[in-house]
């Protein structure tokens, strides 16, 4: 005779393998969101005997509770004592379609699987993370708004069309339409801005002694003469600043690729190897994630073939024509010649990587000693030049030799003097990067 607590044993030991395999089927369909196409077919293998699995119990269950509420006390059952663990085990296993039989312990991923299944998960969730998406900003579409139709004009102009194909090649999110109204409400708006610093200066002083903001002494037709060009220096800065822009844009993702593709082309040349399609090359360099200044190039390459129905040829030849890149342009029109002519693409590949690594070492090999001659000018300049300057100044300031300025005041000019400088050597070292 079983007592009832065995009764309650053996069913608390059906839930928890009921909650045991709901749990695992919940994490492989997690897993199944992130997983390769071959590990999905495993997976769904997997679920399919894990439900299985799980019929069986709820039916099991069902007779134990039956059996465990309808029977009489002191009746004799004919359920048998407590199984063993391999009897357990054996009651486990299932049947697949093809009449194999598994056991739980052989159906259930194995620690490494896991933790593969694992990674594969963290990465795909990291990946989510990053992937937002991009809507139009509230500003962009305020802009489209008012200045959509002056926009439309000034792009069929010979200026605009310029700014339109550095826009594109720039991989910038904007339309032209959007991009050209955007600098045009941002012109007005420092207009705006300008009109407030012309009405401000009009009427004080702004200086480096404290208090730093005085009432100007000065008539207004004098202060109106000393300031009115804010007024126009303001918004034409601003506007020409928008303007070149996608040109400075163009030209630091022409210096990624330029960057990457050596590499980039010396991997291509170890998949064409394998001979597999062509197309396959460029998805596998966006897989791997490693050029992500090609992976924009390449993905408008997919894109084309995928959503709009180009033949590889055609979509290489658009993205020739649109890349930032002269170097991935050669390198993309090499490819169609070859394609076309039927060359070998490894020796192809092996023979561009060649030429690309050898004019990345002389490049590297130029930027190194640039570096190092901007580096004694800028050691002389920032450096030595303010402290011997300083030293000057103060010696005649002590000597009486006409210095009308307190020590306060030279600090801080020899400390404007110096940020000026940094700022000067930053931006002619950002152009000189981005040629």
């Amino acid at each position: 005779m079983i007592s009832k607590e065995d009764k309650f044993k053996t069913l608390e030991r059906i839930i928890q393998e009921q909650k045991k395999t709901i749990g695992e089927i919940e994490k492989l369909k997690n897993d199944l969101e992130v997983s390769l196409e071959e590990e999905k077919i495993l997976i769904n293998s997997q679920i399919k005997k894990l439900e299985e699995n799980l019929k069986r119990l709820n039916e099991k269950f069902r007779k134990k509770l039956k059996d465990f509420v309808f029977s009489q006390e002191g009746e004799e059952l004919e359920e048998e004592e407590e199984k063993s663990e391999d009897d357990l085990l054996a009651e486990k296993r299932m049947k697949s379609i093809g009449g194999q039989t598994y056991s739980m312990k052989e159906i259930l991923p194995k620690e490494l699987e896991k933790e593969t299944l694992r990674k594969l998960k963290k990465a795909e969730e990291k990946k989510k993370e990053k992937k937002e998406v991009k809507k139009t900003s509230n500003y962009s579409k305020i802009s489209s708004l008012l200045f959509s139709n002056i926009s439309r004009k000034l792009l069929g102009k010979d200026s605009f069309k310029s700014m339109e194909n550095q826009l594109i090649k720039a991989n910038l999110d904007f339309t032209p339409v959007g991009y050209v109204s955007v600098i045009l409400m941002t012109t007005l708006l420092s207009g705006i801005v300008a009109a407030f610093l012309f009405l401000f200066f009009l009427f004080f002083n702004f200086g480096a002694m404290i208090p730093i903001i005085t009432r100007a002494t000065e008539s207004v037709d004098v202060r109106f003469f000393k300031v009115f060009w804010i007024l126009f220096v303001v918004p034409i800065g601003t506007f020409f600043t928008m303007y070149v822009y996608p040109s400075l844009e163009k030209k630091a993702a022409e210096f990624n690729i330029d960057t990457e593709l050596p590499f980039a082309t010396i991997h291509m040349s170890a998949i064409s190897g394998s001979m597999i399609n062509p197309i396959k090359i460029f998805e596998i360099i966006i897989s791997t994630k490693e050029y992500p200044a090609l992976e924009k190039e390449f993905k408008k390459m997919i894109n084309e073939i995928n959503l709009y129905g180009y033949d590889l040829v055609s979509a290489m030849k658009n993205t020739s024509k649109n890349s930032p890149s002269k170097k991935l342009s050669e390198l993309l029109n090499g490819l169609v010649t070859t394609i076309n002519s039927g060359g070998d693409l490894p020796k192809f590949f092996e023979k561009r990587a060649e030429t690309l690594l050898f004019n990345h070492r002389l490049e590297q090999q130029k930027a190194a000693k640039a570096a190092e001659t901007f580096m004694d000018i800028y050691i002389s300049l920032v450096i030595a030049a303010p402290m011997i300057l300083m030293l000057l100044m103060m010696i005649m300031k002590i000597s009486g030799l006409g210095i009308a300025m307190s020590i306060m005041s030279i600090a801080l000019m020899i400390i404007l003097g110096v940020v000026i400088i940094n700022i000067i050597f930053l931006t002619f070292l950002q152009i000189k990067r981005n040629k």
